[in-house]
C-alpha cells in the first residue's frame, strides 16, 4: 500500500509539472482578455494569469521581472561552492507563481508595487538560502538560493503530537527544506495541502523540484497561518489594515511585519538583531538591483520589526514555519 501511495504521489507531481510546463510553452504573446462580471472588470492573461480576475488585468511578473533581473539577484547561486548548484531558475520561479498571480502575488497596484513585492518576497528568499557569510566574492548578498536544504540537520523533526492530522511518515526526515526552509512535519503537511502535493510523505520533493519548492514559498507568503495574523502579502500590499492593538503592539502595513508573520519572535521583538537586519538589507540591495532603488523601501521604521510584539508568540521554536 505505501509503494502504491508513492507511485500515486509521483504520477501527481509529474503530471503537476508537465502542466505547467505545456502552460509556459503556450499563448506566449499573453493577450489580454476581458470581461465584466458583477459590474468588476476581470482579465485572463496568457498562461501565466489562466483565471478570471481583476489582478490579471495587471501587469505580470514576466513583465516587470524578466530573467536578467534573476540572474542578477541571485547571481552566485551556481558558483561550484554554491550547495544547490543548478537546481533553481527563474522558469521554476515564474511557473510556481503563476498559481497566485491571480490571486495578486507580484500583480496588485501598479509596476513600483508590483517590484517591490517581488523584492521583497525574494529578500526573504534569498536572505534564508544564503551561504554568504563569511564569502567575499560578489558581496554577500549576492549569495541567495544558495542551498534548497538543511545541510547537517540535528533530528528528523518528527513531532509524534500532530500524529492524528499529521502523522510523520515512515523514514520521512523533515528537516528544512525549499525557498524558504520548511521544519517539523505538521508544517511540511500543512503546506501540502495549500499547494496540492504530498509534503508529508514525500518531503523529498521539496528538494527535487524548484518549481514546487517556490510554490510551497509563495503559498506561505500569500496564506494567513495563524489565528488573528494577516498574510504577508496583505501586510505588505496594504490590503490589511491594523487595529488598535496592533499599532500599539508597533505592528503596521509594513516590510518589517511581514517578518513577524514569517518568524514571530525568533526575528521581531529582539532589537537589531543580525538574523532581522540580514533580511532588511537583501530587501533593499534587490530593490537597487531592480533598479527601483532603495529609497522607495521607506523609513528604518518600517523596514524593521525591532521592537514590534509578536501576533501569536510560539510555545516552542518548533513551532515556527521557517527558521
Amino acid at each position: 500500500m505505501a509503494e502504491i501511495s508513492k507511485a500515486i504521489a509521483l504520477i501527481l507531481m509529474a503530471a503537476l509539472v508537465a502542466n505547467l510546463a505545456l502552460m509556459a510553452g503556450a499563448d506566449d504573446d499573453k493577450e489580454i482578455r476581458v470581461r465584466k462580471h458583477i459590474g468588476k472588470k476581470e482579465c485572463i492573461q496568457g498562461w501565466e494569469c489562466s483565471w478570471w480576475s481583476a489582478y490579471c488585468c495587471n501587469q505580470t511578473i514576466s513583465d516587470v521581472f524578466a530573467v536578467y533581473q534573476f540572474e542578477n539577484l541571485f547571481s552566485r547561486r551556481n558558483s561550484p561552492i554554491a550547495h544547490a548548484v543548478g537546481f533553481w531558475d527563474y522558469h521554476s520561479f515564474i511557473l510556481a507563481a503563476a498559481m497566485y498571480e491571480p490571486l495578486g502575488f507580484g500583480t496588485t497596484g501598479g509596476k513600483l508595487m508590483q517590484m517591490k513585492e517581488v523584492a521583497a518576497f525574494l529578500a526573504h528568499v534569498g536572505a534564508k538560502t544564503s551561504c554568504g557569510d563569511g564569502v567575499i566574492t560578489g558581496g554577500p548578498f549576492a549569495w541567495g538560493l544558495c542551498f534548497n536544504r538543511e545541510m547537517s540537520p540535528m533530528q528528523d523533526y518528527c513531532d509524534d503530537f500532530y500524529k492524528y492530522m499529521y502523522p510523520c511518515a515512515p523514514g520521512a526526515s523533515y528537516y528544512g527544506r525549499g525557498a524558504l526552509p520548511i521544519y517539523w512535519n505538521y508544517n511540511y503537511g500543512a503546506a501540502g495541502d495549500g499547494i496540492k502535493v504530498d509534503l508529508l510523505h514525500h518531503p523529498e520533493y521539496l528538494e527535487q523540484n524548484a518549481t514546487i519548492a517556490f510554490q510551497a514559498a509563495i503559498w506561505r507568503w500569500m496564506t494567513p497561518i495563524k489565528k488573528n495574523q494577516p498574510s504577508a502579502h496583505d501586510i505588505f500590499v496594504g490590503n490589511w489594515k491594523p487595529t488598535k492593538n496592533d499599532t500599539l503592539a508597533k505592528r503596521g502595513p509594513t516590510f518589517g511585519t511581514t517578518m513577524n508573520v514569517l518568524y514571530g519572535e525568533y526575528t521581531c521583538g529582539q532589537g537589531e538583531i543580525n538574523p532581522m537586519n540580514t533580511i532588511i538589507s537583501h530587501y533593499l540591495y534587490y530593490l537597487d538591483l531592480l533598479g527601483v532603488g532603495r529609497e522607495q523601501a521607506g523609513p528604518n521604521e518600517e523596514l524593521t520589526c525591532a521592537e514590534q510584539e509578536a501576533f501569536n508568540p510560539a510555545s516552542s521554536p518548533k513551532t515556527a514555519a521557517s527558521s
